[in-house]
C-alpha cells in the first residue's frame, strides 16, 4: 500500500501559484488571504486543472515558515475549500452537481433581495456604472472576448450585490463567490449563454434604472435560476 501511495503522490502534479513573499506580521491571515485569492481565480471546474496543493511549494513562494501555512490552509478546510486526502495530499474541493445547484438557488435568493433593495436606495449614478461594464462589447460580441466577457459577468453580480447596500448580503456571498464563478466560466460557452446573458443584465439595469422593484427583483432571480437549470441538464462532467 506504502509503494501505491507512493506512486500516486509522484503521478498526481500538485497546482503551482503565482504568489507573493509576506510581510512579517499576521503571516497566517496573509497566507489565508492570498490562498484563498489564489482558489478564487483557479478554474475549479477545468477537468484539466491540478487541484492538489503542494505545501512545500506554497512556503517557498510565500517566504515563511510552514506554520502560518498550515494554519491558513486548516482554515480553508474548515471553510470547506480544501480537502486533506490521508497519503494523497490537500486539494482544492469540487462541489458536486447537487451542492453547486443549491448554491446557485441561495446566490438568487441573495442576488435578487440585493437588486430589489437597489431599487429603494442605490443612487442613480451607482446604477448607470452598471452599463458600462459591458461597454467593450457593443461592438462585438461576447463570444469573441469569452474571458474579458466572463469577468465583466462576473462584476454586474458582485456590482447589483454591493448597490443592494446589505453588509449581510455582500459577507454571505462572498464564499458562495468562488464556486459560483467558477461555475459561470465552465458554463459561459455552453448553449450559447454569453449571448443570452448579456441581453438579460440589460434588462435587469433598465429594471433597475426605472426603480421597478418587483421586475428587477423578479429578472434578477430568474437569471441566476437559468444557470441552475443548465447545470442540472448539461453539466454531466460534475456527476
Amino acid at each position: 500500500m506504502a509503494e501505491i501511495a507512493e506512486l500516486v503522490l509522484r503521478t498526481e502534479r500538485p497546482a503551482r501559484f503565482e504568489l507573493p513573499a509576506l510581510n512579517p506580521t499576521s503571516l497566517r491571515d496573509q497566507a489565508y488571504a492570498l490562498l484563498k485569492n489564489a482558489i478564487t481565480e483557479t478554474d475549479i471546474y477545468d477537468p484539466k486543472q491540478e487541484l492538489r496543493l503542494d505545501e512545500r511549494q506554497l512556503t517557498k513562494a510565500l517566504g515563511v515558515s510552514r506554520t502560518p501555512v498550515r494554519e491558513a490552509l486548516a482554515l480553508l478546510e474548515q471553510e470547506g475549500f480544501l480537502r486533506t486526502i490521508p497519503r494523497r495530499g490537500i486539494f482544492i474541493v469540487r462541489k458536486s452537481k447537487r451542492e453547486i445547484i443549491e448554491m446557485v438557488q441561495v446566490w438568487a435568493a441573495l442576488e435578487s433581495m440585493a437588486a430589489r433593495l437597489a431599487t429603494l436606495t442605490a443612487p442613480d449614478a451607482e446604477i448607470a456604472k452598471l452599463r458600462h461594464l459591458f461597454d467593450s462589447f457593443e461592438n462585438s460580441p461576447p463570444s469573441e472576448h469569452i474571458s474579458e466577457y466572463s469577468d465583466a459577468n462576473l462584476a454586474f453580480h458582485q456590482a447589483v450585490i454591493k448597490l443592494g447596500g446589505s453588509q449581510l448580503i455582500e459577507d454571505a456571498t462572498r464564499n458562495l463567490l468562488i464556486h459560483v464563478r467558477a461555475i459561470r466560466r465552465a458554463t459561459i460557452t455552453q448553449s450559447d449563454r454569453a449571448a443570452r446573458s448579456i441581453i438579460e443584465h440589460l434588462k435587469i439595469i433598465e429594471a433597475l434604472e426605472r426603480r421597478d422593484t418587483e421586475l428587477a427583483e423578479r429578472l434578477t432571480r430568474q437569471h441566476t435560476l437559468d444557470l441552475a437549470t443548465h447545470v442540472d441538464r448539461h453539466c454531466g462532467f460534475l456527476d
